[in-house]
């Protein structure tokens, strides 16, 4: 039986040629990309998705990074068309977790071999930068050997300066989409992508490893829109680029909406490595939401990161970005047990590292 590659030194075409340009330039031109994204053959895919595994081992091996996250709160003042946790959801079913409970979640991911902490919530300012800082102190006390992640929004920048002197090391900003008719499409008018990306790049010249992403198949996406995220990205060099499928969820304007593909998602995953080779990139909860293997097709697909959640038990299905969340009944040692062999079954292995960018 021929490989992939010895099926396409047989017969090539002109996607094969676009793979491995994209692969050796790093870019492609607009028009090139554009009929890489929206022209692919199953068999191209393939070959899509075996460049970027190769380029991924090339920097990282076959490691896999465990993120523990922990979602701390569902308050928030933002009103995103798309999110369950927006502010007019009057069904949501709001909680904050304690200082201890947030401390509690992280010793116990310690002990199952965590070396990264993800502090997510929405924006809620009742977590003032006072007790952003303070828990990032009592984190990295505890667990110096650990790298915090915040994950809280938009703030001024003097809060960034002040998370970062407090010991955070990486923040996760997704941009969501960079064109600015999108962006207004998807939030309210409060809400703009100039201060979005202002706040990426104070991100990263206070010190942060910064990470930024998009949504696949978002209401009122187009293909110019996803070039638009790819390019941005390239310039923008981020250590970290999360994506996944858009789901609608079922209090939200968008509830109607259909969700993003698996099999855009998993291409677009593979165009992310070959166009930024060292990136840290994960197989998202979500991915995993709309197919049973979908983070495992992520990591073949050029992904190297997964994050199980390490909330308590009680708040999982609380935190509802959008519908049919898995893994929320599951306890923390299930979740990193689970990812484990999941892994291991498909020839990568989960490490206990910090797993820093090599951007």
């Amino acid at each position: 039986m021929h490989t992939v590659s010895e099926r396409f030194m047989e017969k090539r075409t002109d996607n094969i040629s676009r793979i491995d340009r994209l692969r050796a330039d790093r870019t492609l031109p607009r028009e090139q990309l554009r009929l890489l994204l929206t022209t692919l053959s199953e068999e191209e895919a393939a070959y899509l998705y075996k460049n970027a595994d190769e380029v991924r081992k090339e920097h990282y091996g076959e490691d896999v990074f465990l993120r523990g996250l922990i979602e701390f709160t569902n308050y928030c003042r933002n009103d995103c068309l798309y999110c369950g946790i927006r502010r007019s959801n009057k069904n949501a079913d709001r909680y904050r977790l304690t200082t201890e409970e947030i401390l509690d979640c992280c010793d116990k991911g310690y002990v199952l071999g965590f070396r990264t902490f993800v502090l997510q919530g929405g924006e809620d300012l009742f977590f003032t930068d006072e007790k952003i800082c303070g828990l990032v102190s009592e984190i990295k006390k505890r667990h110096p050997d650990c790298a915090v992640t915040l994950s809280i929004g938009e703030r001024p920048r003097e809060s960034y300066e002040a998370f970062f002197n407090a010991g955070a090391d990486r923040y996760l900003l997704r941009h969501e989409t960079i064109n600015p008719v999108h962006y207004r499409q998807l939030h309210p008018e409060e809400l703009t992508i100039e201060n979005r990306v202002r706040c990426l790049r104070d991100l990263r010249e206070i010190g942060f490893q910064v990470g930024c992403g998009m949504m696949v198949g978002s209401p009122f996406q187009t293909v110019d829109y996803l070039m638009d995220d790819l390019y941005f990205m390239a310039e923008f060099r981020p250590h970290m680029i999360g994506i996944g499928p858009f789901i609608p969820h079922g209090d939200t304007p968008f509830h109607d909406r259909e969700s993003g593909t698996l099999q855009d998602t998993l291409h677009l995953l593979s165009v992310i490595r070959l166009m930024n080779p060292r990136v840290l990139l994960p197989a998202t909860t979500a991915l995993g939401t709309i197919h049973p293997l979908g983070r495992e097709m992520g990591i073949q697909a050029g992904a190297n990161v997964v994050m199980p959640n390490l909330s308590p038990t009680g708040v999982r299905d609380k935190y509802m970005l959008y519908d049919g969340k898995i893994c929320t009944g599951d306890e923390a040692a299930e979740c990193r047990r689970c990812m484990e062999l999941r892994m291991e079954k498909i020839g990568y292995h989960v490490v206990a590292a910090r797993g820093d960018s090599k951007v």
